[in-house]
């Protein structure tokens, strides 16, 4: 298999995107994992640029990596002034990594307008801080940027700074599509050519502004790229960065290419979640390969043709990259999915029992209230549990209070009271929590707790709320769909009512039910 070496900047580019900031726990936990399964380098940072960045890579220095080299970015040296002067430059060398991450500009708008510097000064700029680089004993990656905005304007020069790159001994030449505004062909053009003119090792760096960073990177690799950089889950400024738990399949998978460690690729969904996880971002459900919805079925035909031979709707075999089929139950799905689903925790039941029609015939019923099961199986499993006389309420409700206090100036405070039964134990509690849900949700776990302390592991991950008839304004009836986890697995539940404490409620037992019913 040909060699790709996957360059990841997620503790960079990745920590540009809108609400993602990385603690230096959070990057040396992100090492680890990219360590763990081959990423062959991890850019990580300007040193220069904060204190957080300097504390990262002096601690990242004590870990073993096996398969990785950490790599410092920082900026070719400043115009008109000496290399060995530069404070940034002496940031770089201070962190002390195996490999550095030099960017200069190789689009003459961007030196003359930009950087207010002549296209000569810039190309000794480049030329001169890899030189310094190098005399180090630095491996050195030049990151041309802009180059293809640049090569469209003025060939001549983009191939100029690659040349002022190659001249200064950089290991390695990356071409960045820095706007994320070329075409997969561009790509490929464009990259043909530099792969002939350089004997350097070529690397792709692309942007996903119009949707096409997976493309264009292949392209590049197809055209002879053997160094892809970009981020897991695709992070990064703007739209993101070239997203690698798309690439990184599609090359190992699809086409002759080694990219990471063989045996990685069955642990990859789990790699991209544990990854979502540390940036506190909701994973995408719809990602290739590692979505919760990528070997999802919902139509009957589709489920009914895949129960007989996968490959009819799916590409690969979901556990080849660590994830699993999935069975959307919906009025549509029809006999085979269910059959499917229903046989995950009861396998006694088969097509033609006269409980697979009642089963089908309430699905259709709740979905026409207004309930929506995919995604939401949980609760569908406590319904059909209830259908087959498998299923015991944990706890019953007495009855609950909510009371939603005025606005204090630091933030909104709602306080809930509740009583339940427990095998004929009645608890009586009240909680506080930031909304009337919230405060639901902790008296609620607060008085099940003594009875069930396994729920202590438990919490809510997510609260969606859908008006399904606007037309009734505030009496419309809302969808509420509740996700939860305790650690290891994650679940969803669903409330349907006029009352959006109602449908909470109904999500929020269902959740707990669900916990407590898996745990024996």
């Amino acid at each position: 298999m040909k060699k790709v070496l996957i360059y990841d900047s997620i503790l960079r580019d990745g920590a540009q995107a809108k609400g993602i900031s990385f603690s230096v726990e959070d990057k040396l936990k992100i090492v680890e994992k990219l360590d763990s399964i081959g990423v062959a380098y991890i850019e990580a940072g300007n040193p220069g640029s904060n204190p957080k960045d300097l504390e990262f890579f002096e601690r990242v220095k004590k870990i073993n990596l096996k398969h990785s080299k950490v790599i410092a970015f920082g900026s070719t040296r400043r115009v008109n002034k000496p290399v060995e002067e530069d404070a940034n430059v002496k940031s770089l060398l201070k962190a002390d990594t195996p490999a550095i991450a030099i960017f200069g500009k190789s689009w003459g708008f961007q030196v003359t307008e930009i950087l207010k510097t002549t296209l000569d000064e810039n190309l000794s700029m480049i030329r001169d801080t890899i030189a310094f680089f190098k005399n180090k004993n630095k491996e050195v990656v030049f990151d041309a940027e802009h180059f293809f905005d640049g090569y469209k304007a003025d060939p001549e020069y983009a191939i100029k700074t690659l040349r002022a790159a190659s001249e200064g001994g950089a290991d390695s030449l990356c071409l960045c599509d820095t706007n994320g505004g070329t075409f997969p062909d561009e790509i490929y053009e464009i990259t043909s050519r530099v792969v002939k003119e350089f004997k350097e090792d070529i690397g792709i760096h692309c942007h996903n502004d119009t949707g096409m960073a997976v493309a264009n990177s292949i392209m590049a690799v197809k055209a002879g790229a053997v160094q892809v950089q970009g981020t897991m889950n695709g992070y990064g400024e703007r739209i993101g960065n070239a997203n690698l738990t798309t690439i990184i399949p599609n090359l190992q998978l699809k086409d002759e290419y080694s990219c990471i460690l063989e045996d990685s690729i069955s642990e990859f969904t789990t790699t991209s979640k544990y990854i979502s996880e540390i940036a506190n971002v909701l994973h995408d459900e719809r990602a290739p390969y590692v979505g919760n919805f990528a070997f999802a079925h919902k139509a009957g035909m589709h489920a009914d043709a895949v129960n007989k031979n996968p490959t009819a709707y799916e590409h690969i075999a979901p556990e080849t990259v660590g994830n699993e089929r999935v069975f959307l139950m919906s009025e549509v799905a029809g006999r085979s999915a269910l059959l499917n689903f229903v046989n995950s925790f009861d396998k006694s039941i088969t097509r033609d029992s006269p409980e697979t029609k009642v089963i089908l015939e309430k699905l259709k019923e709740m979905e026409f209230k207004g309930y929506q099961y995919e995604g939401a199986e949980s609760s569908l499993e406590l319904i059909i549990r209830k259908i087959l006389g498998k299923y015991k309420p944990h706890f019953d409700l007495g009855e609950f209070k909510v009371l939603v206090n005025e606005p204090s100036i630091s933030k909104a405070n709602s306080s809930a009271i509740i009583k339940i039964n427990v095998d004929g134990q009645q608890e009586m509690t009240a909680d506080e929590g930031d909304g009337p849900v919230n405060a639901l949700d902790n008296a609620l776990r607060k008085a099940l707790e003594r009875f069930y302390p396994q729920i202590k592991d438990m919490k809510l991950t997510d609260y969606k709320v859908r008006v399904l008839d606007s037309s009734s304004a505030t009496a419309a009836k809302v969808r509420v769909l509740i996700e939860s986890t305790d650690g290891k697995e994650v679940w969803t539940t669903i409330g349907v009512s006029t009352d959006i404490i109602e449908a909470s409620w109904q999500a929020l037992v269902d959740s707990i039910e669900y916990k407590l019913i898996e745990e024996k």
